[in-house]
């Protein structure tokens, strides 16, 4: 017995040991993890975003309660930026931790939400990742802004999502995939207050249901995005704000600087007068978020949960009022725009502490997993930002020899689409193929084709070696009655189709006339006297009946009586088949049995348009529904809302039909019009353009195939310049100008108080040409923004001397450095991934105060810049 009693005692202790010793050698840092004894512990994160939240502006000055528990409770990163200062393009890349250039929304139009975007990226948000590892997520607000509320994305258990672009009154939410409208009631309505309401009644709900899972939750506000309306009780607020008056507000004309910039005067009087009201709109809608932060801290506190959970808050991108006279907008590289409030709250975060590193929106998905426990992705191109907040975790507890943080210096902002680049084709050639004139040569003849002694059917070069021993290229020199045959061989093809022929066939030209006779022919159609062909007899005998469709039966209406009036009834005969007029006498009583209508039935009249099942649009441009329609207010109800739901679907069918339509124009096949006049004389020049290429050298034939391609890249440019400028004149539209994002501003735009009364005015806020490449960098010893534009423009300013970007002060900057500068935004315009998209900071050239974190590249200069 007492042996047996030992057995059992010295098992269990060999057990105990074993367990203890396991978990002693296993790390606790192991890469992708989320251990067991933590995973009912892990803490709740919640990230509260604004739109068009501005820094160097001052907006964060009037929202004192959360500075109270943000900025003294949390950590705060000074050096905060977005990667694209335009809405939907940030908040994709906050998503998913990506560049512009890795997930395609560069825009806020028609990309912003795309078909592409919900099949590649969107299941790959940081979304997906937690809810498959037990987190309860949840959003609430703004998602993108052409989100269109048919969907739920995927990756969210509950879901209260704005469809369309920001509002504060009068909007569309999606709840869990339901529509629900929204009117002009404050206590209803607000939508600061709907999304803070909501997402704090889910905190409760979850945490009272499930007490040990962790909640996700985004509060994505509208605030202080236009129109700008507050909630009452701010609306007297900050009647002499003027916090956006910096040394750059109206700082124009700036002919240094990239062209809108050179284009934009100085405000006119009215403009000013709206910026100050424009900004003390912006911060009286900033106090409800306030007031929400407040809230939300509150009631984590009361449930006991405020030291488990992640406080995260930050803005898509900054904004400018009045800089450098643009009057309001976003989407410049300068600081106003990119930088952007950014605070942590949470476990073992430092209150008070500020963090100098740069931090990007696209870290937000790595630090989101990194707080949940995971690891991030290799195709995220952010990093999480815990590492610079010192957090006391498992990995590095036991760690006494700590590492210096090894952080980035330098990012890539972008801005606009991709486009192609528009070199000569010379310089093309010269670039693409760097090799001496007898390696291409020796390269060339090693191909099959060229081999041969003119032997293969359609040879026209061969390659020969000289008595030195060179290969040489020559043209083949085929006899005349090899060429005859050739021709006929052609000829014969040519009338025929084939699968491999791509050329157009419009049968035999034989019937074409010579060029004396259709000379002739010119001369006859244009003579005056010539007689010309009238018609003898001429069908204008009036319509006699008129068939419509009526709930599925097909009547015919008699048009021969005599301007009936409106009140008289029309005789309606039904119509059927032989067979079904038989059942008819049968069951109707005969067949004289007839429908009358009235000017209220739903019987289309002639040359009505049917709309609906039970509505038509008259001749004369009336309307008119079936009778119930204005007598049930239910009928009327569920028509409106079957109204509604049939303009949802087409709007979504013509965005995607937009995007098969643009797929469709970039993988068109050549084609042929054998009706058109100028038929023959495409095809003679596509004739001789096709003997001129093979009468061309090897070596020339790239060169004019990218000349080609440039030519049609500039006819398609400029129809559609000509396009565009026809639908502006159709539309009268005076403030839209050519090249230029305009806008107007009327009495009748905001619809809560302070109110404007001083009229309507336009103003032009961006370019077409916007488009750019930017390195910014912040380092111990440097603080400069490198940016080059689509059209050649180059920029420059250092912020330790210029910190509102007044002078660009390219040309003091040597072109050595230029070149470097230039070579590492090349490498960031196409990096991939963390690793290739945050490059470790390089040493710095001593001695050079124009300088900056670059890559000490060695070779020629880059001298691709105009301007």
């Amino acid at each position: 017995m007492k042996s047996s009693w030992f057995a059992f005692i010295l098992a269990v202790l060999s057990t105990e040991l074993l367990t203890s010793r396991c978990s002693t050698i296993k790390s606790p840092r192991f890469r992708g993890r989320v251990q067991q004894e933590r995973k009912n512990i892990r803490p709740n994160i919640i990230l509260v975003l604004t739109d068009d939240q501005d820094v160097e502006l001052g907006s964060l000055q009037v929202m004192n309660k959360t500075r109270r528990i943000m900025e003294n409770g949390g950590a705060s990163f000074i050096n905060a930026f977005v990667t694209t200062p335009m809405c939907c393009p940030s908040r994709s890349s906050m998503l998913t931790g990506k560049y512009v250039h890795n997930h395609n929304i560069y825009t806020n139009n028609e990309n912003c939400s795309s078909p592409s975007w919900q099949a590649t990226h969107e299941p790959r948000t940081f979304a997906v990742y937690l809810n498959n590892t037990g987190y309860r997520t949840a959003f609430f607000g703004k998602y993108l802004n052409e989100y269109n509320g048919s969907y739920i994305p995927p990756g969210w258990r509950e879901w209260v999502g704005l469809v369309k672009n920001s509002r504060f009154y009068n909007y569309t939410i999606s709840r869990n995939g339901n529509k629900e409208k929204h009117g002009f009631d404050y206590a209803k309505d607000y939508f600061t207050d709907l999304i803070t309401n909501e997402s704090i009644n889910y905190f409760r709900m979850s945490k009272r249901i499930y007490p040990h899972r962790p909640i996700m939750m985004v509060i994505s506000h509208a605030a202080p995005h236009g129109p700008e309306d507050s909630a009452p009780q701010f609306s007297e607020l900050y009647p002499n704000a003027s916090q956006h008056i910096t040394p750059s507000y109206n700082y124009a004309p700036n002919m240094d600087k990239h062209w809108i910039m050179q284009y934009t005067g100085p405000m006119l009087p009215i403009h000013m007068e709206f910026t100050n009201v424009l900004q003390r709109k912006r911060l009286q809608t900033l106090m409800s978020v306030d007031d929400s932060m407040e809230r939300l801290y509150q009631m984590l506190a009361e449930m006991g949960e405020l030291e488990n959970t992640y406080i995260i808050y930050t803005a898509d991108h900054g904004y400018h009022i009045g800089q450098f006279g643009l009057v309001k907008g976003k989407s410049m590289p300068y600081d106003f725009d990119i930088r952007v409030p950014f605070f942590i709250r949470g476990p073992s975060v430092e209150p008070g502490s500020v963090v100098p590193q740069i931090v990007l929106n696209i870290d937000l998905a790595p630090t989101i997993l990194d707080i949940a426990g995971l690891d991030t992705p290799p195709d995220m191109d952010g990093k999480s930002v815990l590492k610079l907040l010192d957090l006391e975790r498992p990995g590095n507890r036991f760690r006494t020899n700590k590492k210096t943080k090894i952080w980035r210096d330098t990012f890539l902002v972008e801005r606009g689409k991709f486009l192609r680049k528009k070199d000569e084709p010379n310089k093309t050639t010269q670039q693409s193929n760097q090799l001496p004139k007898y390696e291409r040569v020796k390269e060339l003849c090693q191909q099959a084709k060229y081999q041969t002694a003119c032997e293969q059917p359609g040879q026209k070069w061969q390659c020969t070696e000289d008595a030195s021993g060179k290969l040489r290229i020559h043209k083949c020199k085929v006899p005349s009655d090899i060429l005859a045959i050739r021709k006929r061989t052609r000829s014969i093809h040519s009338r025929g189709y084939s699968a491999k022929d791509k050329d157009c066939n419009c049968g035999d030209t034989d019937y074409r006339n010579s060029r004396t006779q259709r000379k002739n022919q010119r001369q006859f159609l244009r003579n005056p006297n010539a007689q010309k062909y009238k018609p003898r007899f001429v069908h204008t005998r009036q319509t006699r009946s008129l068939s419509v469709e009526f709930e599925g039966e097909i009547y015919d209406i008699n048009l021969e009586e005599e301007e009936l009036q409106v009140l008289k009834t029309k005789s309606i005969t039904k119509r059927h088949n032989d067979k079904n007029e038989e059942e008819a006498e049968e069951t109707d009583g005969g067949p004289g049995d007839t429908m009358v209508a009235d000017s209220t039935d739903a019987v289309a009249q002639p040359s009505s348009v049917r709309v609906t099942h039970k509505c038509f649009i008259l001749p004369n441009d009336t309307i008119h529904c079936e009778r119930e329609l204005y007598q049930s207010a239910r009928a009327w109800k569920d028509h409106k809302a079957y109204i509604d739901k049939e303009i949802e679907a087409l709007q979504d069918k013509i965005k995607n039909l937009r995007e098969v339509r643009g797929h469709l124009k970039r993988r068109k096949p050549d084609e042929c019009d054998c009706s058109k006049q100028s038929y023959y004389n495409k095809e003679k020049g596509v004739k001789v353009q096709e003997k001129l290429k093979s009468h061309l050298h090897p070596f020339k034939e790239a060169a004019q195939e990218v000349d080609g391609k440039l030519q049609l890249f500039k006819e398609n440019r400029r129809r559609k310049k000509e396009r565009k400028g026809k639908r502006r004149q159709k539309k009268g539209d005076e403030c839209s100008l050519p090249g230029l994002t305009c806008f107007t501003h009327d009495n009748n735009h905001w619809q809560t108080a302070p109110f404007w009364n001083l009229g309507s005015f336009c103003a032009c806020t961006s370019s077409n040409n916007n488009t750019y490449w930017c390195l910014r960098t912040v380092n111990d010893t440097h603080n400069f923004l490198f940016c080059e534009f689509a059209t050649g423009f180059l920029e420059y300013f250092d912020m330790n001397t210029d910190p509102y970007q007044l002078t660009n002060t390219v040309h003091t900057v040597e072109r050595g450095i230029l070149n470097q500068l230039h070579i590492q935004l090349m490498e960031l315009r196409s990096c991939q991934g963390y690793k290739q998209c945050n490059p470790r900071p390089k040493g710095l050239e001593t001695g050079n105060k124009d300088g900056g974190s670059y890559d000490p590249h060695r070779g020629q200069l880059w001298d691709g810049w105009e301007g």
